[in-house]
């Protein structure tokens, strides 16, 4: 599965603002909402109940907030990268600066999982990574996102 069949140039973002992980949480479900066709509310809800479960936060600065929610027709993605890292209570304590949100339909099946896989090598490679928090538009944030390979 590739990044760019669930994620769109007009849903990246560089230098979010955010002063927490509930207000980050927020503002990403209120630009994902319509593209994703449900209310932002809904969105934020579902993904302050994955957070309940484990934080999604990864380590080296990226969290990976999702959520399966019904009436999303498909997988759709939005990358942020923050104007400031906020804390998210990551694996490894560091506060987060990349940010890749995925929804997927609530009946979704397995291809949620390959999403997740597919985002996470991606964003493991350091080299994407740097080039992300290098970007200066956000064509540049996709095309790295979209058409790099993972290495390894």
């Amino acid at each position: 599965m590739d990044i760019d069949t669930f994620l769109s140039p007009e849903l990246v973002v560089l230098g979010l603002a955010a002063a927490s992980k509930a207000a980050l949480l927020r503002e990403l479900a209120r630009r994902i909402a319509p593209a994703a066709g449900v209310a932002a509310p809904v969105i934020a809800a579902a993904l302050v109940a994955r957070e309940q479960l484990g934080s999604t936060g990864l380590g080296r600065g990226f969290a990976l907030p999702h959520a399966r929610i019904a009436g999303v027709p498909r997988c759709t993605g939005l990358f942020a990268r923050l104007a400031a890292p906020v804390a998210f209570e990551a694996i490894d304590s560091a506060p987060v600066d990349l940010v890749f949100l995925l929804l997927t339909p609530g009946e979704a099946s397995g291809g949620h999982l390959a999403a997740l896989a597919t985002i996470s090598r991606r964003m493991r490679d350091e080299a994407v990574a740097a080039g992300l928090r290098a970007a200066t538009v956000p064509e540049e944030a996709y095309r790295l996102l979209a058409k790099a390979r993972p290495s390894g």
